[in-house]
């Protein structure tokens, strides 16, 4: 995906995002994360939007703390959110394409990993914020979707700080049904390895998690549960992964 889709995905998110938030009211449980409320979706993704718009405005080229988050609730953090979500939505589309800041994992130059890490941090709380609404959650496209996976398994993972770990080698495929995509994930007592393959490989895993791109997607992120995918061979995998991706904040 280029830079520029990436900002209008950063923008659809974000839009749905609040809409789902004002439905849902402030006080709703987010099912997706568990002990969160609304108002809590908002004021840390609202709170991430603006620490990332310093780095795109201001030019940091070392880590900076986030500002934290605000004491504000109803109508004035619904307000506060969209501010600041346009904020970085703008920041990102008026930024040089040589953009000098810091960043957390590898990318082709730091506006791109910018406007790809907010585009994905805010269509997965988008997804919380449905979630808390109830009702059909808005569609991720395909190309969408094989880019979040990529991000997940090549990028976070692919971190020293990634507990997706095994004591013996094994080999878990993340393969899209409705693309010709997959991942070959190597686990071990090392950070995941993952290389990304393209053609309809069978066989010669320990576990594969198959689905349409969207299934996993959401799965991978743990947006979904792992019975929304198929699972092949040893199920143990796919606990592991459940039990172990999480990306946190902190």
């Amino acid at each position: 995906m280029e830079i520029t889709d990436h900002i209008k995905s950063l923008a659809e998110a974000g839009h749905l995002l609040a809409a789902a938030a004002e439905q849902a009211g402030p006080g709703a449980p987010v099912p997706t994360c568990p002990g969160w409320q609304v108002r809590s979706l908002l004021r840390h993704t609202g709170m991430v939007h603006r620490w990332a718009a310093t780095y795109v405005t201001e030019g940091h080229t070392s880590y900076r703390p986030d500002g934290g988050e605000p004491d504000l609730d109803g109508g004035a953090l619904l307000d506060w959110f969209r501010e600041g979500h346009g904020g970085l939505v703008d920041a990102l589309a008026h930024a040089p394409a040589d953009l000098e800041c810091w960043t957390f994992m590898p990318a082709p130059s730091p506006l791109a990993f910018w406007a790809r890490r907010q585009a994905h941090e805010t269509t997965i709380h988008r997804v919380d914020a449905e979630s808390a609404r109830g009702g059909p959650l808005s569609p991720v496209t395909a190309v969408r979707a094989l880019d979040g996976i990529g991000e997940l398994l090549l990028g976070f993972h692919a971190r020293p700080k990634s507990r997706v770990r095994t004591q013996e080698p094994r080999t878990l495929r993340i393969r899209a049904t409705d693309t010709d995509t997959a991942w070959t994930v190597r686990l071990s007592p090392e950070p995941p390895r993952a290389a990304r393959t393209y053609g309809c490989e069978v066989g010669g895993v320990d576990c594969e998690l198959s689905g349409t791109a969207e299934e996993l997607y959401l799965t991978l992120w743990n947006r979904l549960p792992v019975t929304a995918v198929t699972v092949t061979g040893d199920p143990g995998l796919a606990t592991l992964w459940c039990e172990n991706s999480g990306v946190t904040w902190s």
